[in-house]
């Protein structure tokens, strides 16, 4: 049996080799923790469900989002390989979980937090994974709060390109819909921002939409302040 407890998770799983081991399992014991196969679009956990367990992502990109009381989504955040979320203080979860894309997780059981002292390495791994967590939220709430349209793209692009390697093109894993219900704008604001972005020669936008071009990161970093 592999387990997950003793180094960081992509150490342990490599790119395709766990969704193609797990396919036709879904699930399976590993370690203190099990693992989650999830096709896109595939719900984890809804807002409201006992918190029985917390995640780590081992592949793919979750979203965790709270439908607000006039049906719009408002999507709180992207979780990407080695981001730990779904840890409540209360007894149910405050959002909704869902792949954004195919995803593996590992699901640990929260009544096994307090066994998990007994390995220091990953204990620190999840500490650290929860306060970048924290960190990241704490700018979201100022991103939707103070900031135009242009600069929130711009904000987000520049936290994409960092966590996705800080490459100057970026393949984003989610649709402009689940941008603009992270960003607190509409799809079609969303669109002409980034038509804005291009006019500007700040960014280019290829014929397949999902890929961006970085190409004055400069310009990216003043609008993001």
């Amino acid at each position: 049996m592999q387990t997950v407890t003793n180094a960081p998770i992509a150490r342990h799983f490599e790119a395709g080799m766990l969704s193609r081991a797990m396919a036709a399992q879904g699930r399976r014991s590993c370690g203190v923790g099990s693992v989650r196969v999830l096709e896109k679009d595939e719900e984890l956990f809804a807002e409201g469900d006992p918190a029985v367990f917390f995640y780590r992502v081992a592949e793919g990109v979750i979203r965790t989002s709270k439908l607000l009381s006039d049906g719009r989504r408002q999507i709180d955040a992207f979780h990407f390989p080695g981001d730990v979320f779904g840890v409540e203080a209360g007894d149910e979860h405050r959002f909704s979980a869902e792949a954004a894309t195919a995803a593996t997780v590992i699901a640990y059981r929260r009544r096994d937090l307090d066994e998990l002292h007994f390995d220091e390495t990953f204990s620190r791994e999840v500490l650290d994974a929860m306060m970048h967590a924290l960190e990241r939220a704490q700018r979201h709430m100022l991103l939707l709060g103070r900031k135009s349209a242009i600069e929130k793209i711009a904000t987000f692009l520049v936290d994409m390109a960092e966590r996705l390697d800080g490459d100057d093109a970026i393949e984003l894993p989610m649709s402009r819909l689940d941008i603009a219900d992270h960003l607190g704008l509409t799809i079609e604001t969303v669109s002409r921002s980034l038509t804005e972005l291009e006019r500007k020669g700040i960014i280019h936008v290829p014929a397949s939409r999902r890929t961006i071009v970085l190409r004055d990161k400069a310009a990216l970093a003043r609008l993001n302040g």
